[in-house]
């Protein structure tokens, strides 16, 4: 397979028109995604969705392992380190800059794509590869789908369109998603709105075949809507077996509280049976201390915005992120020195004191370099 980070092609329909085919093509590093495939997959589609030949746009990973197992944090931590020693927040952060400026554009041009796009969601599907995925307007998920906002691991909060999309799941277990970066399944991206279909991936290449021979009359969103469904229908015994939907009034217990402090203890606290409300509740447990309120302050300051000012608070937050250090500590102890032992500018979530919190909030710029959505 060729070495170029995304692979484009384009598979001609019976009409004469095409499908634009995009892969992301970095399977060792789970397809993770560079400021390069950003650069390259936004002017790519753009250039598809001016494209009267088009007639939609799939999207999809190279390998069985990942779609998109999230950014490229490890670049990202190296640019911290170079422009800001890792703790100066005085410095600015040009390569963090342009990395989410981009990432942001592409995720909101994928939001807004004007023509039918699919993405087919196998496997690991997680951080910047859920920004790639959420916004499509056919989001396909499989067998192996394995979704996930970790970004409390390392110091972060969800973001690439996370403001916008857990905060429009039922109840609060987008709340409790973004706050623990529970693992979920294709059942339970069905559940809470982030999937539109499951179908095995074995079928795959029907699915490809098959929307390259269909008729593609006018309505081309009708058109791919019809053949997922049938394929769907045809997967229903092999969708796996739900985990958010049966601890719903459990998860809603957990994040009832009165204060985002109380509301991060009691869900480290859980002490009940089930495997995978312990699993969600060590990684809250395990996580960055200041990531634990910064994650609910933003989904509330976000709650009633427009997606186009989400991206803009967003990319001020992970800008912002960049400079502080805590985001630089978290991908340190986790992939660069691998030891798994962040040392957190404050050791416990009662010990975080929220005018830090309220820095990270603080605007960046004027006017946002995301100003011309």
């Amino acid at each position: 397979m060729s070495d170029l980070p995304v692979l484009f092609s384009e598979l001609p329909l019976n009409n004469g028109q095409k499908i634009g085919v995009a892969t992301l093509n970095a399977p060792r590093a789970l397809n993770a995604l560079s400021l390069e495939m950003i650069d390259q997959l936004l002017a790519k589609f753009e250039n598809w969705a001016a494209d009267d030949q088009v007639a939609a746009v799939w999207l999809e990973g190279a390998g069985d392992k990942a779609f998109c197992a999230g950014g490229d944090i490890v670049a990202l931590y190296r640019s911290m380190t170079e422009y800001t020693g890792g703790t100066d927040p005085a410095k600015e952060n040009p390569y963090a800059e342009r990395f989410f400026t981009n990432e942001y554009k592409l995720d909101y041009l994928i939001h807004t794509y004007p023509k039918p796009l699919i993405v087919w969601g196998n496997g690991i599907v997680m951080g910047g590869g859920m920004g790639l995925f959420a916004g499509a307007a056919f989001r396909v998920v499989t067998e192996t789908s394995r979704l996930a906002m970790p970004e409390i691991t390392i110091g972060l909060y969800p973001d690439v369109g996370g403001s916008w999309f857990l905060n429009r799941m039922p109840g609060r277990c987008g709340l409790f998603l973004g706050l623990t970066g529970a693992h979920f399944n294709a059942a339970d991206a069905l559940f809470v709105g982030l999937a539109d279909r499951f179908i095995t991936h074995e079928k795959r290449n029907q699915v490809l075949a098959a929307l390259e021979e269909a008729s593609w009359k006018k309505d081309h969103f009708k058109t791919v809507s019809q053949i997922l469904r049938e394929f769907e229908a045809n997967s229903q015994a092999e969708l796996p077996e739900a985990q958010v939907e049966p601890n719903f009034a459990e998860i809603q217990q957990l994040t009832d509280a009165d204060s985002d402090l109380e509301r991060a203890k009691k869900i480290a606290a859980y002490t009940g049976d089930e495997k995978w409300l312990k699993r969600a509740a060590a990684s809250l447990a395990a996580g960055s201390p200041t990531a634990m309120l910064l994650i609910q302050e933003q989904l509330r300051r976000t709650r009633h915005a427009s997606l186009k000012e989400v991206f803009q608070q967003e990319l001020n937050l992970s800008v912002q992120a960049s400079l502080k250090g805590e985001f630089a500590e978290g991908i340190r102890a986790l992939l660069i020195d691998k030891d798994k032992n962040p040392r957190w500018n404050y050791p416990t979530v009662d010990a975080v004191e929220q005018q830090w919190i309220d820095s990270f909030f603080e605007p960046l710029w004027s006017e946002s370099p995301l100003q011309t959505f």
